[in-house]
């Protein structure tokens, strides 16, 4: 892709710093471990979501969005999810008054958006910060 990227997508990537990483794998070949590891390195705080996991790329982690403590300023949520799973992430970020919710690449959940856009929250959907950031 060519060009900048659409300017609600500019604005999650340039505007806020935390992010909640659903579906955060311990694994280094996977996306999502691949994708908060970046986010790391350009300056976000990542705070990863699995269920199963205690700790990932130094940082603990969280079973469900909710479970963060509101003091941990989760500004976007990440989903690294099945598109019929996505749905549940985008209400947990709407409960925790995030400001965005992020579905990554092949994440599409119409319904989830129209909820998260009805409640202010910016939505990006099938998208990867991989490929946005380096077009900002």
């Amino acid at each position: 892709m060519s060009g900048s990227p659409p300017a609600h997508v500019r604005e999650v990537l340039t505007t806020t710093r935390v992010w909640a990483v659903v579906g955060c794998s311990p694994d280094p070949s996977r996306d999502s471990h691949r994708i908060a590891a970046l986010l790391q390195s350009r300056g976000y705080e990542v705070i990863p979501v699995n269920p199963r996991e205690r700790e990932i790329l130094g940082q603990r982690v969280y079973p469900r969005v909710t479970d963060i403590p509101a003091a941990r300023g989760v500004e976007v949520v990440d989903v690294f999810r099945r598109s019929e799973d996505a749905g549940a992430h985008v209400d947990e970020a709407i409960a925790i008054g995030a400001r965005a919710v992020w579905l990554q690449l092949g994440v599409v959940d119409e319904a989830a958006a129209a909820r998260a856009t009805a409640a202010g929250l910016t939505v990006v959907m099938d998208r990867c910060p991989a490929i946005e950031l380096p077009r900002l």
